[in-house]
């Protein structure tokens, strides 16, 4: 891990076996918006214009100077691309603080979504010394559902989300992983 500094803020990195969690930057956001624009975002808060992809990326970033901890890009460690983003998240108004994760369509199908949120949760754990964590997946997403459950997470509860439902998948805590 080493700390990589944006206009004074201090942003770890982790690594994983085939990424790295690391701070975006702006050669990300074409990416992002891609993603942003797909019928795929619509359960992370898609699909959107450019414009509001570009406030999302501000936010993300903006969550680490609030709050000290956010969301990371992913790069492939093989050839460098971004591949989507995982990371820490609590923003006002949200359920509890949270293991996030969204990946490019291209990066979809390959364990990178797993591989990621299990670093994002070590992290949170071992870095930030969170005693807890939740990951909520919108209703029907059987792929993140898949995911949390990987990682051992258990569904806790249901709660309204984006205009549905909600599914918070509880994290076992730092001593049990």
């Amino acid at each position: 891990m080493s700390g990589t500094p944006l206009g004074g803020l201090q942003i770890p990195r982790f690594e994983t076996e085939r990424l790295w969690l690391r701070p975006f930057r702006e050669a990300d956001f074409d990416g992002l918006a891609r993603f942003f624009a797909s019928p795929v975002s619509a359960t992370y808060g898609g699909p959107c214009s450019r414009e509001e992809a570009w406030r999302k990326f501000a936010a993300y970033l903006g969550h680490w100077a609030l709050r000290g901890y956010g969301p990371w890009a992913l790069e492939s460690k093989r050839d460098g691309a971004f591949v989507g983003l995982s990371g820490l998240w609590n923003p006002e108004g949200w359920v509890e603080p949270e293991i996030t994760w969204a990946l490019l369509p291209e990066a979809q199908g390959r364990g990178y979504a797993t591989e990621a949120a299990r670093g994002a949760l070590a992290a949170a754990y071992g870095h930030f010394g969170w005693r807890t964590a939740v990951s909520v997946v919108a209703e029907g997403n059987s792929a993140s559902s898949a995911v949390a459950e990987r990682l051992g997470a258990q569904l806790e509860r249901r709660i309204p989300f984006r205009g549905g439902q909600g599914l918070v998948y509880r994290h076992r805590g730092p001593d049990e992983v």
